[in-house]
């Protein structure tokens, strides 16, 4: 009987053996992960003035799990952000890979379930693999839906691997540092802080963030910022962000490399003019 209970321990160590390895561990994406997505995606439709734009996140298989709507967005706007990123994140290729496919010919794939083969789905990828993407429709174009998708996109990827169980120190190569100035593009959004790699080579609109408070520093180039004042014309552009013509008011600053500014949540601020182009991190505090 000992004999009989020994191979029958070892047959079940070995089938517990076996069972593992065809397992694989693998990420996934939070709500807390699809949030800080939305969130940057929102954010950079704000910073480009972004006539409107649903931005939908979806787990790896298609489920959506995030969606905001910027007020003014028409209604099916919603539905094409959903299908756009349940096509990018199902077949892993941002969508724009398929409509230009389809634009040299292959119309074929017209037929196919479940795809939306237009502009502004992105993939999320984290560690090598792709955990969920975003879809984007309702912006200015189709160029521009991609943009905010991409931004949405590179907020979880650069930023966010502490949520996706990894270790939670970012890292970014001087490389990619280069790479973010000269797109102007956020360097990591998380939950609490957001750090951006900004570019502007002109006046911009003047701006208020409710939630936000901004520390820039200035690495190159110089401007006219206003700060203070009142916003003229403000709109609400998406959740916590105002965005207006100009500042009546407000107390104006000539800024340069190596200056520090500090702008308390609720502040306006407006870069009035711009000398060259100006690079500036902008670290964004909750």
């Amino acid at each position: 009987m000992k004999i009989i209970e020994m191979v029958f321990a070892i047959l079940l160590v070995t089938s517990a053996v076996s069972a593992g390895a065809q397992v694989a561990d693998k990420k996934s994406l939070t709500l807390e992960g699809a949030n800080t997505v939305i969130a940057a995606a929102m954010a950079e439709a704000g910073k480009l003035n972004a006539p409107g734009g649903v931005i939908a996140v979806v787990d790896e298989g298609g489920t959506l799990m995030a969606l905001e709507r910027i007020d003014g967005t028409f209604a099916a706007g919603a539905n094409i952000s959903i299908g756009k990123a349940k096509t990018a994140a199902l077949f892993k290729k941002p969508t724009k890979f398929f409509e230009d496919v389809i634009k040299n010919g292959r119309t074929s794939m017209v037929a196919l379930e479940d795809f939306t083969p237009l502009q502004g789905g992105v993939p999320i990828t984290i560690d090598g693999e792709i955990v969920g993407a975003v879809g984007v429709s309702g912006a200015a174009s189709a160029k521009q839906d991609e943009e905010l998708a991409i931004a949405g996109a590179n907020a979880l990827m650069n930023g966010s691997s502490a949520e996706m169980g990894a270790d939670p120190v970012a890292y970014f190569e001087s490389g990619e540092v280069r790479e973010a100035f000269a797109k102007g593009m956020p360097l990591t959004e998380v939950a609490g802080y957001k750090v951006h790699a900004s570019r502007r080579t002109e006046p911009g609109a003047a701006e208020v963030h409710t939630k936000d408070t901004d520390i820039v520093y200035v690495l190159e180039g110089s401007a006219t910022l206003v700060t203070g004042g009142t916003v003229v014309e403000g709109k609400t552009t998406a959740p916590g962000e105002i965005r207006g013509n100009e500042i009546a008011g407000g107390e104006p600053r000539e800024i340069k490399p190596g200056d520090v500014i500090i702008i308390p949540a609720g502040v306006p601020h407006w870069f009035k003019d711009v000398k060259g182009p100006v690079l500036y991190y902008v670290v964004k505090v909750s």
